[in-house]
């Protein structure tokens, strides 16, 4: 997500934060200080939109009276933070499986090597480190 929002220059008003201006605008303020305040705040609702639009429904009251993305971006990170030790299992239980994981009889190699690439997707999500060698290995071996 944050890629996406990165891609359309929507980072900012998360990383940096966005506070809306107090009140009506001074009068003495310059053209560009009026446009630029007026394009951050665009930025910011742009961002928030788009938070309020890949949201599932369960999770979208927890975030509609967010009125900064970086509020709605706050809500997902405790909502989906995962304690280290929940990383740790989870970690040891995709290990298991990509040990254990072989091709069926029935199974094409397009099949396998995307079931493969998931839980290898999967543990680097968690932080495991892996190498092109180790996954070519682990098909070569794997292969009926």
């Amino acid at each position: 997500m944050m890629i996406y929002l990165k891609a359309y220059d929507l980072w900012d008003p998360i990383s940096k934060g966005y506070s809306p201006p107090e009140g009506e605008l001074p009068d003495d303020m310059s053209v560009h200080q009026v446009k630029k305040i007026k394009e951050e705040a665009t930025k910011n609702f742009k961002a928030l939109s788009l938070l309020h639009s890949v949201v599932t429904e369960s999770i979208f009251p927890k975030v509609v009276g967010a009125s900064t993305a970086k509020e709605a971006w706050n809500t997902f990170k405790e909502e989906f933070q995962v304690s280290e030790r929940t990383r740790v299992i989870r970690l040891l239980h995709l290990r298991s499986e990509f040990a254990n994981l072989s091709m069926k009889a029935f199974e094409s190699v397009k099949d396998f090597v995307s079931r493969l690439m998931e839980i290898v997707n999967q543990m680097k999500i968690y932080g495991e480190k892996f190498t092109d060698e180790v996954d070519v290995e682990k098909v070569l071996i794997s292969l009926t």
